[in-house]
């Protein structure tokens, strides 16, 4: 019959960010660990990425947003099937890799023994007391790496050299099959913190420069509320919008894109777990904590006291450059399109 298979059961429900953020440590278990194989509560909006992985062998959907939203008869019988999912199975480990209070009860659905990070070192310190067994990781540190410690600590495996692999080769490999090289780059300005938005203004001189050197723009948006600008941006650089579709045709675009530019986002992150070559852009946020996790990317962040400040809108005293308002936030705003355009070709290898 063979030697038994050791199961996982990952908790780590959302957002795209964070979901990506956990291929890599689901890489490196899986390595260590011959015939390892996961199971990962996840968000359904979310559901395609574990389904990416080839470590992954069931994914079950957890639709919390969607309970909290819906009629409230809903959710006693919602709640009912997720937990009757969650206790299907008996695993070797159950590891909570969000570190939130309702995680945690979602982990604690999962029959085995309980792994999380220890109170100093959660981001909601009540969660902990779920778990059985707790891993201290450093606060300071980025979010792949919190990750990669977790479950290095939890499965009993050495941390292995920085090889950034997300574990989705075979699935890039698979999406360029067919597809002639391309010369596009895709822009991704969206996201969902009003201060992490580089200036529209800032993204059409871009567009312009990059229409100018032979290049394809294409712009990725998404919701009536982002279609207008992309619009515009795609204007400005004689180029077109990517189609709404899902993640499986985002993954797609990407994976055949030559380069990107973006924001702190879902999208960027889906980019850097491609491989794609790109730059991305960072006001609020900090590249050392939540940076593109990959060799192909530059993030570009403003020498700025205030900066980053983690806030979702800015309460900076600075005027916008300029006095134009336009230009807010003032920190994204600093980030100017030459310097953005120069370190894109040189990520692309174009004088």
């Amino acid at each position: 019959g063979g030697a038994r298979r050791v199961r996982v059961l990952i908790v780590k429900t959302s957002s795209l960010g964070d979901v990506l953020h956990t291929l890599p440590a689901v890489t490196e278990a899986a390595a260590a660990h011959a015939g390892m194989r996961f199971d990962w509560v996840v968000e359904p909006a979310f559901a395609a990425v574990p389904r990416w992985h080839p470590a992954v062998e069931r994914v079950i959907e957890a639709p919390l947003r969607g309970l909290r939203r819906g009629p409230l008869g809903d959710v006693p019988a919602g709640l009912a099937a997720l937990d009757a999912e969650l206790r299907e199975g008996a695993y070797d480990a159950v590891i909570d890799a969000q570190g939130l209070l309702k995680s945690a009860v979602l982990a604690r659905r999962g029959r085995g023994r309980h792994f999380g990070l220890d109170p100093a070192s959660i981001r909601e310190r009540p969660a902990s007391l779920a778990y059985e067994r707790w891993v201290r990781v450093p606060r300071a540190m980025h979010a792949v790496e919190r990750t990669r410690h977790l479950f290095a600590a939890s499965l009993g495996h050495a941390l292995p050299g920085r090889a950034r692999d997300h574990g989705l080769g075979a699935r890039v490999r698979d999406a360029r099959a067919d597809a002639e090289p391309d010369n596009e780059v895709m822009l991704l300005p969206g996201t969902t913190w009003r201060s992490k938005h580089w200036p529209e203004a800032h993204w059409c001189e871009l567009a312009g420069r990059l229409a100018a050197d032979g290049l394809e723009v294409r712009v990725a948006f998404a919701g009536a509320a982002e279609r207008a600008r992309a619009e515009r941006i795609a204007a400005a650089g004689s180029g077109e919008l990517l189609p709404e579709g899902g993640l499986d045709a985002l993954f797609t675009a990407l994976a055949r894109a030559r380069a990107v530019v973006g924001v702190d986002s879902g999208p960027l992150h889906l980019a850097a777990a491609i491989g794609v070559a790109g730059v991305a852009l960072y006001g609020p946020t900090d590249p050392a904590l939540t940076g593109p996790w990959s060799d192909a990317m530059e993030a570009l962040a403003p020498e700025l006291g205030c900066a980053p400040c983690r806030a979702r809108r800015c309460g900076s005293p600075l005027p916008p450059i300029g006095g134009r308002a336009a230009l807010e936030p003032p920190c994204l705003g600093r980030i100017a399109p030459r310097r953005v355009h120069r370190s894109l070709l040189a990520r692309i290898g174009v004088a």
